[in-house]
């Protein structure tokens, strides 16, 4: 297991959270693997960082999301756009995992 916030495989347990030894990021670990396939079939967890593959029209924006785009610290969530995170220039978003591969 490595950490979602930076990757560093290094950690120890505090409080009933992992914590890692290199950022300090806390997380739980979860009993029941939360993940996604993204457009090459990798399975993508919370935490992971991905690149948008096509270039995607956002609702109520006037410019469009880039292909190459790259989104750090991902969260899974449940339903149709399955992957929550924050876009720099767009802020909060949803995308769907069709459209995006692991970095």
């Amino acid at each position: 297991m490595k950490c979602p916030s930076c990757g560093f495989e290094y950690f120890y347990e505090e409080d009933g959270f992992n914590v890692c030894s290199s950022c300090q990021f806390k997380w739980e670990e979860s009993e029941d693997e939360n993940f996604v396939l993204d457009a090459h079939g990798s399975k993508l967890y919370d935490g992971d960082s991905i690149i948008v593959i096509k270039d995607l029209k956002v609702k109520g924006a006037s410019q469009t999301l880039k292909q190459g785009t790259k989104v750090n610290n991902i969260r899974i969530v449940d339903g149709d756009h399955n992957i929550d995170c924050k876009i720099p220039n767009f802020g909060n978003m949803s995308l769907k995992s069709e459209f995006v591969k692991k970095a």
